[in-house]
């Protein structure tokens, strides 16, 4: 068994909805509504808008009765497992489980007495509903910092573990453990040291890691750290933006590492000063065209009909462009060449008709 399925095909199953995780299960991909939970229609909106870029997972803050209730019409309209996000009161985490959410994010700690958090626990166990164990690195209590001097990884993974334990000492063991940081390096640190130590399955991510353009770096380097690893079993990719974003970003991410096929995946060459054509526009058309296509294929841009063939020889297809023209290429062979402004409606064509 290589090092990439290793710790993951060891951990717990955990049942979501209709989805699984653990156990070497498909490492699914999550994302977060950043509507008003309490706005049923703008909620059910995001949702299949995500459904449809690829999320598996859809998280939603309960922060008031009224988000609590909403989760039962969201439900009756979306084609993914719900999970409700609670921050400290105990009823909201109750009001979302009664009201259909496949699973419930909270923190042990934040949610006060153990009466409380048992409150939460027999709900959970009446209805056999999940709960992810969260802890982020910024929450991190006083004596685990004094204790480490500071931040550290083995403080977060500490104190992930002793929340683990109050509901396995409340008889419940259908957890899943997320411990978040947004130190990139802390938080590989704090995986590898967690992986180590429980069979529970892992949700992994780089919090607060910024806007599309940084944080997509940082969830990269993060989660490709973590998830070579075989450490992993569910993910989001945290960005300042649209949540679609999030999506896409995952899935590459995965692809990247060999763990998810599926979809079309752009290689586009650096412009240089032999490039003739509008490469980068046409590079980004190239990507939203293949968007929507179910091909588990590799296509080319190139902006040189000189070197493009080779350099397009790895990929299925390929086009490349000159000077008003461009080339049509297969497995770094040309098949044809045409104007250069029918180059995406040829490359279409292909796909269109790819067997």
């Amino acid at each position: 068994m290589d090092k990439q399925t290793i710790y993951r095909a060891n951990t717990k199953i955990i049942q979501i909805g209709d989805r699984q995780i653990g156990g070497g299960n498909p490492i699914l991909v999550q994302s977060m509504t950043n509507t008003k939970t309490e706005n049923v229609e703008a909620t059910v909106a995001q949702i299949l808008e995500l459904e449809k870029a690829g999320c598996e997972i859809i998280r939603c803050t309960v922060p008031t009765q009224e988000a609590a209730e909403a989760i039962k019409a969201i439900k009756k309209q979306i084609h993914i497992p719900l999970v409700a996000d609670i921050h400290f009161d105990y009823k909201m985490a109750i009001a979302a489980m009664e009201n259909g959410a496949d699973k419930i994010r909270i923190n042990p700690g934040n949610i006060g007495s153990v009466d409380r958090v048992r409150a939460v626990v027999d709900v959970a166990k009446e209805r056999n509903i999940p709960i992810r164990v969260g802890v982020n690195s910024g929450s991190l209590e006083k004596n685990l910092v004094e204790k480490y001097g500071g931040v550290t990884a083995e403080g977060i993974v500490e104190s992930a573990l002793d929340k683990v334990h109050i509901i396995e000492d409340l008889d419940y063991d259908n957890l899943v453990i997320s411990i978040k940081s947004s130190d990139v390096l802390m938080c590989v640190k704090a995986h590898e040291l967690l992986s180590g130590k429980t069979a529970y399955p892992l949700h992994v991510g780089i919090t607060e890691s910024g806007t599309v353009a940084s944080g997509n770096i940082k969830s990269a380097i993060g989660l490709g750290l973590i998830l070579n690893q075989g450490i992993g079993d569910t993910i989001r990719v945290s960005l300042t933006g649209n949540p679609v974003e999030e999506i896409k970003s995952a899935k590459l991410i995965l692809r990247t590492l060999g763990l998810r096929k599926g979809g079309i995946e752009v290689v586009s060459c650096p412009t240089c000063g032999r490039t003739q054509i509008d490469l980068i526009g046409l590079a980004s058309k190239v990507e939203k065209l293949v968007e929507d296509y179910p091909l588990n294929i590799k296509v080319a841009v190139m902006g040189c009909v000189v070197n493009g063939p080779g350099e397009a020889k790895e990929a299925d297809i390929g086009i490349a462009g000159g000077i008003g023209e461009g080339l049509l290429i297969k497995k770094g062979e040309i098949i044809k060449k045409v104007p250069e402004e029918q180059l995406l409606n040829v490359l279409k064509e292909e796909l269109d008709h790819w067997e």
